[in-house]
């Protein structure tokens, strides 16, 4: 989690004016992917399970 902490704290001090848009764009869509392959993960290893086609929830 700290090197999470430190990789922000780095991208804070960057101009994303200094990157090309097709860079930034290719790391944005890098970046969705990593995070849906973790969520994944979590859901594998938490044993979340996608509620049943029209269960209801309760929300209170």
């Amino acid at each position: 989690m700290r090197e999470l902490a430190t990789a922000i704290d780095h991208l804070a001090d960057e101009d994303p004016s200094d990157f090309p848009v097709g860079e930034i764009a290719q790391q944005l869509l890098e970046l969705h992917w990593q995070m849906a392959r973790l969520q994944a993960q979590i859901a594998r290893r938490t044993s979340v399970r996608a509620f049943p086609a029209g269960s209801v929830i309760d929300s209170a």
